[in-house]
């Protein structure tokens, strides 16, 4: 069965860097897009950003363009979310999915399959 397993959360300072990793089984990373999303108590999940399956596009959420870089180790069937200059606001649980094409990359009902998330608190 597919599944995904994010890890990499914690607790950093304002103006932090983490990596989260989403490591996959059963489905070959590199033949799915991949998105991120995350949510917070009492919100709705939001997009984050997304690489396509031949990493030749990503797109991010405006909020965290500039800071937050997406990428992927076929061999190692895992996709990356490097976080940098971490703010308050982007403490959230952080989920991975894989994407099957067919529309945008932040319709989330297009992703297929969800890791449980990892939670990620920034705080000063």
């Amino acid at each position: 069965q597919v599944q995904l397993v994010e890890s990499g959360g914690g607790l950093v300072q304002v103006g932090g860097s983490l990596r989260l990793s989403c490591e996959v089984s059963e489905v070959t990373v590199s033949t799915y897009g991949m998105g991120w999303f995350r949510q917070t108590p009492g919100k709705e999940r939001a997009f984050v950003g997304a690489i396509s399956a031949s990493n030749r596009v990503t797109y991010y959420a405006d909020t965290v363009k500039g800071r937050f870089t997406i990428s992927r180790n076929n061999a190692k069937n895992t996709v990356y979310l490097q976080m940098n200059r971490l703010k308050p606001e982007d403490t959230a649980v952080y989920f991975c999915a894989t994407f099957p094409g067919g529309g945008s990359f932040t319709n989330e009902g297009l992703y297929d399959h969800w890791g449980r998330g990892t939670q990620v608190t920034v705080s000063s």
